[in-house]
């Protein structure tokens, strides 16, 4: 049995053919790329938006970020195409679908909950990261005897894996990873170059690192890593692409198969350019004949000429969102805006408590103050020293699009189009979730998911030298860390979003997060009579 057949459509793109099915998962093609025209797929995948290649029955989608969730796409399917996206306690995924006018059929599904997609006995289900502070679900297909399993950006623990393999009654045949981050930080935050280097590397491996042991866990039959780095395509910000080399943010494909074959040798490990096609069955693969000369070695003329191509789109992104003027009242709906956000949770409030400050760059700009907890919220638009806990800079363009609901919190961070500071300088991962959910039902999710843990369920974790009693989960998003804790020098990294604690203390040290439960384990009793 040669299997279905699975082609890239760029990016975290894949497209799965098979006997009575055929469907899309998280295809973004549109010429405008996404955050306010920020990302663009790398390399080009224009060559693949073809009518041919978007006649689907289904169209399976991960998440609402806008590099997944392509609405002009979307818009353009054919009614019968039904849509397939995961139940998040927050509908804002939904209400993006609607609000673009979209109108074919969606079909929400709860975790590990099997859709039949035919009568063939071919199914699809979604798994959700295990903590709803993040929105993000891998698409699991079985279909045709073979099961393909898309994570997307999903973190997914290693008994969810496991999980998945035993849902299809075999080994999963193709896995597709993501190893390449998504995050402004660092590289949009004031460090010298030297400290951006060094997080920048820390995160790089430890994204790689997290992958590596998650697959060794259950080991797929074939492994591919896909998206890899966007292209910044807009000249303001072209210098992010330098973040694609070691030891930058961004690796791309061929780096991170690079990785994976030297820690994984008997790992059967590829990655797929759009319009690449791999056949599940036999692990043959069909190579699109424009990428024979491709290189990712140097791709400086190869991005100045996609540039070129997207200079139009770019430039109407600018002109749709022109900087607002004086009599826009952007200070006073900046005001209602936070005001009413801080109204959503005293949960989140309590564990913020810090003062961020925005400087805001245009004609309706200025300098801006708002407390956020631990008890009230305030805004104050004329703010006389003080000492912020963070310090956002953007220009008022972008700012006035998100307090019109033209784009999210989110969205803006993730078109680095900021500067971002902190003092001091932790994470707090309580601020970015009030901002990127902004949503009462998706913070409450949080909230029961973060006070039902049982902190009394411990593991017994080693350097070598001193075993640690700590709690199992990790105490930011639940990781299991029997499986994704890493124990050195006195630190526990978890593997999940590499938070790290003291294990002294149970102290986290480089973000806001309540502490681990840690004591030292009894030395063993000497042997004797």
């Amino acid at each position: 049995m040669n299997g279905p057949l699975v082609t890239s459509l760029g990016h975290a793109g894949l497209r799965i053919d098979a006997p009575g099915m055929r469907m899309l998962c998280d295809p973004w093609m549109s010429p405008r790329g996404a955050f306010l025209g920020s990302w663009f797929p790398f390399p080009d995948n224009a060559h693949v938006r073809t009518p041919q290649m978007l006649d689907a029955d289904w169209v399976a989608i991960s998440h609402e970020h806008l590099d997944h969730l392509d609405l002009p796409l979307l818009q353009g399917l054919s009614p019968s195409t039904r849509l397939v996206i995961p139940r998040y306690p927050s509908r804002e995924m939904r209400n993006r679908i609607a609000g673009a006018g979209i109108r074919n059929v969606v079909i929400e599904l709860d975790a590990w909950e099997r859709l039949a997609l035919n009568d063939r006995g071919d199914w699809v289900t979604v798994i959700p990261e295990l903590s709803p502070m993040c929105h993000d679900a891998a698409i699991l297909v079985h279909v045709d005897g073979h099961a393909v399993l898309h994570t997307n950006d999903a973190r997914l623990s290693v008994s969810q894996l496991r999980r998945a393999a035993e849902e299809c009654e075999r080994p999963l045949d193709v896995m597709g990873v993501q190893m390449s981050g998504a995050s402004w930080h660092p590289i949009c935050y004031d460090y010298p170059p030297e400290v951006v280097e060094r997080i920048s590397s820390e995160k790089r491996l430890g994204k790689f690192r997290a992958v590596t042991r998650l697959l060794r866990s259950a080991p797929p039959k074939i492994v591919m890593p896909y998206a890899g780095p966007p292209a910044f395509l807009d000249p303001a910000l072209a210098h992010h692409n330098a973040a694609v080399q070691a030891p930058g943010i961004f690796p791309d494909q061929a780096q991170a198969l690079a990785f994976l074959r030297d820690r994984l040798p008997g790992q059967t490990s590829l990655y797929l350019l759009p319009g690449d096609r791999l056949h599940v069955g036999s692990g043959d693969v069909e190579r699109d004949s424009r990428w024979a000369d491709f290189s990712f070695d140097d791709t400086s003329e190869y991005l100045r000429a996609y540039a070129a191509r997207r200079a139009d789109e770019i430039a109407a992104v600018y002109a749709e969102l022109p900087d607002p003027p004086p009599e826009s009242r952007l200070g006073e709906r900046f005001r209602d805006h936070f005001l009413a956000l801080g109204a959503l949770s005293g949960y989140f409030l309590q564990r913020i408590g810090m003062t961020v400050r925005f400087e805001v760059v245009g004609r309706a700009g200025g300098t801006w103050d708002v407390r956020l907890g631990p008890e009230t919220t305030e805004v104050d638009l004329s703010p006389v020293g003080g000492t912020p806990g963070y310090h956002l800079t953007v220009e008022a363009r972008w700012l006035d699009a998100v307090l019109t609901g033209r784009i999210r919190w989110e969205d803006l961070f993730l078109s680095l189009r900021i500067r971002a500071s902190r003092d001091p300088d932790v994470y707090n991962d309580y601020l970015v979730g009030l901002l990127k959910h902004a949503d009462r039902d998706a913070l409450e999710a949080v909230e029961g998911y973060e006070t039902s843990r049982d902190p009394a369920e411990t593991v017994v974790l080693s350097d070598g030298r001193t075993d640690y009693v700590v709690s199992r989960y990790c105490p930011h998003a639940g990781e299991d860390l029997q499986y994704g804790g890493v124990v050195r020098d006195g630190r526990l990294r978890c593997l999940g979003h590499n938070f790290e604690f003291d294990l002294e203390t149970g102290t986290c040290l480089n973000a806001r997060c309540d502490p681990l439960q840690v004591t030292r384990a009894p030395a063993p009793l000497p042997s004797g009579r």
